[in-house]
């Protein structure tokens, strides 16, 4: 018997199953002889569950109890040896077992409703049949009377054969010799997920970082997986049928040993694969963290960036002044190649930059994210705006020659507080056909609309980048 408490005037609810053995033929997570999890990055995993059967000859009901209860159902297909067994049909159960879910199965039918005497401490029961049950409140008869909220607990004869304690699949299968059989479930399945996160400690002279990657696992598909391979797939999976929402939770963190070995990497069609050298635990609920890679020393560019600063695109048309001042873009760049100390095809995911200030204490210094990035490519990561590079931009000529024909000038002061000297990357996009008239400083054009000035600012100091420049619409 099982027993909940009533508090105030919520049912609660107390109840015996007595029988309600189920014909098949159960398999319990004790008969798994392996499992292995594939997870994808759109809340998708493909599960692989070995397990083994006693069937008898003929045809079989086998219940495959503890799969995950975010199964999609049409995705599930059971395998054999040398075709030993023969599917028929299959039913995902995920009707679970509740107090409130044996009751409502059981209106129309005969249950005992036990009362404790609150003096005397002594049991009664009475016969009741059940009438209704209606948000949360149930409706009995007892004797020739109607009563509801019972301060009571209820006691049941059996389980309904239609509720399930775990989620289950149940497949009806006909096998030609009776025995033990090794089976494979295998099921694409919701409520898993993985993201990559990523520590950079940026050296003292900001040189080099040194960069550790770890893979978060977050398992809210309703079970345990216990001794499981691991693998997980960076890509954009197409699928036809649209995925549900999963229902949202807490989860507890599981911390990451400090010794996690890191993952294998592979290609594996048009995705990468990475696999977990050893089995892991991913408990229902939970959230997981195992490594990936580290890589020290990986040399970084700092740059200083100041994008359209001037606004010309917008204001080529009039004479529009002086614009505001702003901040200098701080942005870290890395080669992902084998000569930087990297190579490995990065997952998606944030990565974020720590340095170690005069006490040696760690401070965030900002955070990214990165798409998938193959190997070989640069990693552009922007951290925030430098508080001590500034610019500010003025039209200092307008010169509006044919309706769709201009020519301006433009001056960017650019300020440097620092104790040291900086050089800053100006860019500035201009529309139509345009041509640099006169320039301070030699421009290289990055494309078609894109100018690029890499100017050089001294310590505490200032330097003025001077152009003209003649667009047509």
């Amino acid at each position: 018997m099982r027993s909940l408490l009533v508090a105030g005037t919520a049912l609660a609810l107390c109840f015996t199953a007595i029988g309600g053995a189920f014909a098949e033929t159960a398999l319990s997570t004790d008969s798994q002889t392996g499992v292995s999890v594939t997870i994808y990055n759109q809340d998708l995993a493909l599960i692989r569950d070995s397990r083994k059967v006693s069937v008898t000859a003929g045809e079989n009901d086998i219940a495959f109890i503890d799969v995950s209860a975010a199964m999609r159902p049409e995705t599930a297909l059971l395998n054999s040896p040398n075709g030993a067994l023969d599917v028929l049909e299959q039913n995902f159960d995920f009707d679970l077992l509740t107090p409130e879910k044996l009751l409502e199965k059981s209106v129309g039918e005969k249950i005992r409703v036990f009362r404790t005497n609150p003096e005397t401490g002594a049991d009664t029961s009475e016969e009741a049949e059940v009438l209704s049950v209606a948000g949360g409140q149930a409706v009995l008869k007892i004797g020739d009377r109607i009563e509801t909220a019972i301060p009571g607990r209820f006691v049941y004869s059996a389980v309904p054969a239609n509720l399930r304690a775990r989620p289950t699949l149940v497949i009806k299968a006909v096998a030609d010799k009776a025995g033990d059989i090794p089976v494979d479930l295998s099921y694409l399945s919701r409520g898993l997920s993985w993201s990559a996160d990523y520590v950079a400690d940026l050296s003292a002279d900001e040189k080099t970082v040194s960069i550790n990657g770890l893979v978060t696992l977050t398992n809210q598909s309703g079970i345990t997986y216990r001794q499981a391979k691991l693998q997980l797939v960076a890509g954009n999976v197409n699928q036809v049928q649209p995925m549900l929402e999963r229902a949202g939770g807490m989860v507890a963190m599981d911390a990451m040993p400090a010794s996690a070995p890191k993952m294998v990497e592979q290609a594996a069609f048009e995705y990468h694969l990475y696999s977990l050298e050893r089995p892991t635990t991913i408990k229902e609920n939970q959230t997981k963290q195992v490594a990936m890679l580290a890589a020290a020393e990986v040399p970084v560019e700092k740059q200083y960036l100041f994008t359209n600063s001037a606004n010309v695109w917008g204001n080529y048309g009039y004479n529009f002044g002086e614009g505001p001042r702003q901040n200098a873009t701080v942005k870290l760049k890395f080669k992902n190649d084998e000569k930087s100390h990297m190579g490995m095809p990065l997952p998606a995911g944030v990565v974020r930059v720590y340095k170690k200030d005069d006490a040696g204490n760690a401070l965030f210094v900002g955070e990214d994210h990165i798409d998938h990035t193959p190997k070989n490519e640069r990693v552009d990561l922007t951290l925030g705006e430098a508080f001590d590079i500034t610019a500010r931009a003025k039209q200092t000529g307008y010169t509006k020659l044919a309706d769709d024909l201009f020519e301006n000038a433009y001056e960017i002061e650019v300020k440097n507080a620092k104790k040291e000297k900086v050089t800053v990357d100006l860019r500035e996009a201009f529309p139509g056909e345009w041509k640099m008239l006169e320039e301070t400083a030699k421009h290289e054009q990055l494309d078609s609309n894109t100018a690029q000035w890499l100017i050089d600012v001294p310590a505490e100091g200032a330097t003025v980048l001077k152009y003209s420049v003649r667009i047509k619409i």
